[in-house]
């Protein structure tokens, strides 16, 4: 099985405080669809202010409603040519700390 995670790079003029308080207000949304208790199993993502990218694991359907619910509400808050996705596909790791790392791949632009 695969694992799908859509990295989102902001450009200069992006705030980053904001950003991530989107994606918060974006997982927010989709716990109301979706429970609590899928959100907390099921979402993955990180914020690195520094090289100013999010990524969400959108492996599972809680995780893809992230990922499109973000994108949506990016589009309306920051502009559309303000930042980009690309989503990477990866093995799922078979420990905790190799999916750390893999997210720290992701953010970093590793594939």
């Amino acid at each position: 099985m695969t694992r799908t995670v859509y990295r989102f790079e902001f450009t200069e003029g992006v705030d980053m405080k904001d950003v991530e308080e989107t994606l918060l207000l974006s997982i927010l949304a989709v716990g109301c669809l979706h429970g609590e208790s899928a959100i907390r199993l099921e979402v993955g993502y990180a914020v690195n202010a520094e090289r100013r990218v999010a990524a969400v694991d959108g492996t599972t359907p809680s995780g893809s409603a992230v990922a499109r619910v973000f994108t949506g509400l990016a589009i309306h808050e920051f502009g559309d040519g303000n930042f980009s996705i690309a989503r990477v596909n990866a093995p799922l790791p078979a420990s905790p700390a190799a999916a750390s790392a893999l997210v720290e791949d992701e953010l970093a632009g590793v594939s």
